[in-house]
């Protein structure tokens, strides 16, 4: 799966520093709405908001606009935005549309898989397995999407991997990352991707890619529920 990372008080920091505010927002937000910590028909308070993450209001209020087109919260006339039903369907769906996308791309990646690339991922997955093992979360991130755009930038699909990207501000990367369970995982099945790749098993290596997105959703969805 691909991530998007950061502790809260890191994010804050950075939030602060970077110019893209209105989009920042809209991804802090949207974490929170997929991993549950804020429920469906919870009200996202802008002045609350934008005092947590030290900006001020214009962006949160930018933010939540462009959320509400993505239909991940509605306004409520002299009440403000309030976040929309996310069903297990929604999430089952979410994380589909993600793993289609993905499978295309490693199917167009593997004909032009070589040993410099299978070191790459290597190393990648090396780099992902000893930050699960430390605990470092925004480490996992940066290697689990590091391994993937390895794969992604061989196919020369530059739409297509925009659209997956895009989809991907859907997962609740921070919370993956922070889950040694989903991490150790990964790492299995980044291994077994690699050899697939390795010995030019297509078929083998979508059905691995695929399951990647089945288990994001599941886990979630089980998060969730808790």
């Amino acid at each position: 799966m691909t991530p998007r990372r950061r502790s809260s008080s890191e994010g804050e920091s950075a939030l602060r520093r970077r110019p893209q505010l209105s989009e920042d927002v809209a991804n802090h937000v949207r974490h929170m709405v997929m991993s549950g910590e804020v429920l469906p028909g919870s009200y996202i308070r802008l002045d609350e908001t934008a005092a947590e993450l030290g900006v001020s209001v214009t962006p949160v209020r930018e933010a939540l606009l462009t959320l509400r087109g993505e239909g991940m919260v509605e306004l409520v006339p002299h009440r403000g935005y309030v976040v929309s039903p996310l069903t297990p369907e929604d999430i089952v769906d979410i994380f589909w549309l993600q793993g289609q996308i993905a499978v295309e791309l490693v199917r167009r990646a593997a004909p032009k898989i070589t040993a410099e690339v299978i070191s790459k991922l290597e190393s990648f997955n090396a780099s992902l397995a000893a930050a699960v093992e430390k605990g470092q979360a925004e480490e996992v991130e940066f290697s689990e999407f590091e391994f993937h755009r390895v794969l992604n930038r061989l196919t020369d699909a530059n739409k297509l991997a925009w659209f997956l990207n895009n989809a991907t501000r859907y997962t609740p990367t921070r919370l993956y990352a922070s889950d040694p369970t989903w991490g150790r995982a990964a790492v299995r099945n980044h291994e077994e991707l690699i050899e697939a790749l390795r010995i030019g098993d297509v078929e083998r290596a979508c059905t691995l890619m695929r399951q990647q997105f089945t288990d994001g959703a599941e886990r979630l969805i089980a998060h969730r529920g808790a």
